[in-house]
């Protein structure tokens, strides 16, 4: 906490002090956590870094928080070469940032909640709680429970069933709302107003969306402290993609990597795309639609930090892709028969879009990309059922086994020898 300067409108720039605000009082923008980077360029260096355990912790000076209380294993995920589904893309150098097995809940969310959940603490709050559309409950009541806070988590009542009891496995009050996430948040925006709980993703906002900015971090790390080309992120409430930026901006400006910032791309499901079809119509805000998708996870009609997702897009160069729920599903199985990486939709959405703008010609066969895989395709197993072969139902013989695999045999064996 002695490296933050305080919080700052994204819009206006007026300066607030680091307390639990998350909204302008001069022009009702979100606020932002900002950095004496003077300071921090005299401590930070990568070998400190590499010297500190494997976690988003590693990067303490430039989180907002005086002491981590939880997510001692969260972060720092696996940055895959995926060579095979390269070859398939028609592109030489693709990375797979997969946050599918991230600790202890197996999204990405456990970076923000960490920080969320360590500030709550910090700032003296009784309830923990978050409006979600899955991952961020099971995120929000892991952490509860690892620090003894009463837990809320509210929900769509359509909700994945995978997703609700990977949330209240952990004991929170799971409320399950009659309406999609955009009423959702609404209603849980005036109990912060009642009722002043700490929730994650409204008046503690301002912290929880630093822990994603170690999603840029890591992958500069991971590449050997340099920039990728280009960087595809999902976008819902629109908090990872921005932060991403946030984090690759901020290792160059405290002196760690050198180079020209990545293009960043979001990637939305057709039925859910409010910020592309803004980046697509030149509009600065995105317009709120009414979500129609399989990607639930991504399914926020009206997102939070949609202004910058669309800031940031732009300023890097980058742009959007939407895609269908049938090519979302596609994605989800090119992904699994390549990399051995099974994805829930979102994942699914992130790739597909990768290969529309492969396709457009935005991504050169040249050029190096990232993919963020936010989530774990176990919580949506459903989707995929209809989408795998079938068991072959066999006897308990060799004899059965053989007859039933017939001339397949013969290939395997050939490829055996």
């Amino acid at each position: 906490m002695k490296y933050v300067a305080g919080l700052t409108c994204h819009l206006c720039g007026a300066a607030y002090p680091a307390e639990a605000l998350w909204v302008c009082a001069e022009c009702l923008g979100p606020l932002e956590v900002s950095y004496d980077y003077d300071a921090i360029r005299k401590v930070i260096s990568r070998t400190l870094i590499q010297s500190r355990p494997n976690s988003l912790w590693r990067y303490l000076e430039l989180l907002p928080v005086k002491e981590p209380r939880t997510g001692f294993n969260s972060g720092f995920t696996p940055l895959v070469r995926a060579r095979r589904l390269a070859e398939e893309l028609g592109i030489a150098e693709l990375y797979i940032k997969d946050d599918s097995v991230n600790h202890p809940t197996f999204s990405y969310k456990d970076r923000v909640v960490s920080v969320a959940a360590t500030k709550a603490v910090e700032l003296g709050f009784g309830v923990f709680a978050c409006a979600s559309t899955g991952n961020l409950a099971g995120s929000v009541a892991a952490h509860a429970a690892r620090l003894g806070l009463p837990c809320y988590v509210f929900i769509p009542n359509d909700l994945e069933p995978a997703k609700v009891l990977g949330a209240a496995i952990y004991g929170p009050h799971v409320v399950a709302v009659d309406g999609n996430y955009d009423d959702v948040n609404r209603l849980c925006t005036q109990i912060v107003d009642r009722y002043g709980w700490g929730f994650a993703n409204i008046n503690l906002r301002s912290y929880y969306a630093e822990g994603a900015k170690t999603t840029g971090f890591e992958i500069a790390e991971q590449l050997g402290w340099r920039f990728p080309d280009h960087i595809v992120s999902p976008v819902a409430g629109g908090t990872l993609l921005p932060r991403i930026f946030k984090g690759l901006r901020e290792f160059r400006e405290v002196g760690l990597v050198e180079g020209t910032l990545p293009k960043i791309h979001a990637a939305q499901p057709a039925g859910s795309a409010p910020v592309i079809r803004a980046i697509e119509s030149g509009a600065e805000f995105p317009d709120p639609v009414k979500p129609a998708t399989i990607a639930k996870s991504l399914a926020i009609g009206n997102p939070a930090d949609g202004f910058q997702v669309v800031k940031v897009v732009k300023e890097t160069g980058g742009t959007g892709a939407m895609v269908t729920d049938e090519e979302i599903l596609d994605a989800i199985t090119l992904l699994a028969r390549t990399e051995g990486i099974f994805t829930e939709p979102a994942g699914g959405t992130t790739l597909a879009a990768t290969r529309a703008l492969i396709a457009r010609g935005v991504i050169k066969p040249n050029e190096s990309v990232v993919i963020c895989i936010t989530g774990n395709g176990y919580k949506t197993a459903e989707v995929m059922y209809d989408r795998v072969a079938r068991p072959t139902q066999i006897g308990r013989g060799l004899a059965d086994f053989e007859k039933a695999m017939g001339a397949r045999l013969t290939g395997a064996a050939v490829g055996a020898r």
